[in-house]
């Protein structure tokens, strides 16, 4: 059965609803009556860097889901997932075959992990497949790709998710709770620092804009735009933003470095810097009677924070990415709150497409998420 949500009302509530949260249930692998369920199935489409080294290691320690099946394009990868994995040649596809994955019952859940052009069409093929779909972050390249992916899936009577692993994370849900329970009072200002410092290899498609969609904003500044609205506990009306470059002769055709300013409707203004060509990695917010941070926020963990308290934001850690694809599997098997669903994606893509145009036509752009 599809979920009904109206987006209005979802992109009202959104952030306040996710932040409600309690930490109890954010607890990895708490007691579930899915545990005696069968694993759901996944399929990863695309065998690249994040597929080899994150999600498939993942998928060796979730409790709800397992690795069934591959889609890539090189028949030498095929092979050696296939031995590593334990992969039948019956479960495993290429890019024009992949349709014929609606007939594999091991498959339950098939997970994007492709080039951001490509998400769309493999979200939308997987939909009408009858998977349930997973799409890598940023959900496209595009406001109209999103509301096509969500569409299909709606007419499919499928489940999406996005890939936004964080909301399945301690520390980032602890953020949650401080702001839904306003522990500091309201915000009134929020530092979010996404960034990485690229060397090597020019030639990856995060560089091409065909496939990317954009730069450092598609790729590190979707993870600041993300802390800015759960560390602010609501959506941005508007935003102004600015693009440089320190190093134009290596970033020709995508965004090096972008700063941003957000504004919100209880008057808080968050400032967001992401960059392909510096290092950040925190999370800050100032609020009526004090403030939290995580100086380690977005990596792949482990996370660490403090507060004026003089509190410690410190957990265990665990594989993020495990965390966010069990949380997706109880959601279709036992109907459980999606903490990513499309419509968050959809929200952020709006979000990006009003940077950029404040950055285009050089002032301040209102956010319209209606």
């Amino acid at each position: 059965m599809k979920d009904k949500i109206n987006r209005r009302t979802f992109n009202s509530n959104l952030i306040k609803g996710l932040g409600g949260l309690t930490l109890a249930a954010s607890v990895p692998y708490a007691c579930s009556s899915a545990i005696n369920q069968k694993k759901l199935g996944v399929a990863l489409v695309g065998l690249g860097t994040y597929s080899t080294h994150l999600l498939a290691p993942a998928l060796q320690q979730t409790k709800h889901c397992q690795l069934t099946a591959i889609v890539t394009g090189t028949p030498e990868k095929a092979e050696k997932w296939s031995k590593q994995y334990e992969i039948p040649k019956s479960d495993i596809y290429n890019y024009e075959n992949f349709d014929e994955i609606a007939n594999n019952p091991s498959v339950d859940v098939v997970y994007v992990v492709l080039p951001n052009a490509m998400h769309a069409d493999f979200s939308i093929r997987a939909a009408k497949a009858g998977k349930h779909v997973i799409c890598e972050k940023p959900m496209a390249v595009s406001v109209e790709e999103c509301e096509a992916i969500i569409a299909a899936c709606e007419t499919a009577g499928v489940k999406l998710g996005v890939g936004y692993r964080l909301h399945s994370e301690p520390h980032t849900q602890e953020i949650k709770r401080l702001v839904a329970n306003e522990v500091f009072g309201k915000p009134h200002f929020v530092s979010a620092e996404a960034a990485y410092l690229s060397v090597g290899n020019w030639d990856q498609w995060r560089f091409n804009k065909d496939l990317s969609g954009g730069g450092a904003l598609m790729n590190m500044g979707v993870y600041a735009i993300q802390g800015a609205l759960y560390a602010v506990g609501e959506n941005p009306i508007a935003v102004t933003a600015q693009e440089f470059s320190t190093a134009p002769d290596k970033f020709k055709d995508t965004d090096e470095t972008i700063t941003a300013q957000l504004e919100f409707p209880g008057g808080a203004v968050a400032n967001i810097f992401t960059s392909h060509n510096a290092r950040a990695d925190r999370l800050y917010a100032s609020c009526e009677k004090g403030w939290f941070e995580l100086d380690v926020a977005y990596t792949y963990g482990p996370l660490h924070g403090r507060t004026s308290n003089g509190n410690e934001i410190s957990y265990p850690h665990f594989i993020q990415q495990a965390l966010q694809m069990d949380d997706f599997a109880l959601h279709i098997l036992e109907g459980r709150p999606n903490k990513v669903p499309g419509e968050m994606g959809l929200r952020d893509m709006k979000i990006v497409k009003a940077i950029y145009q404040s950055i285009e036509q050089r002032k301040r752009i209102q956010i319209d998420l209606g």
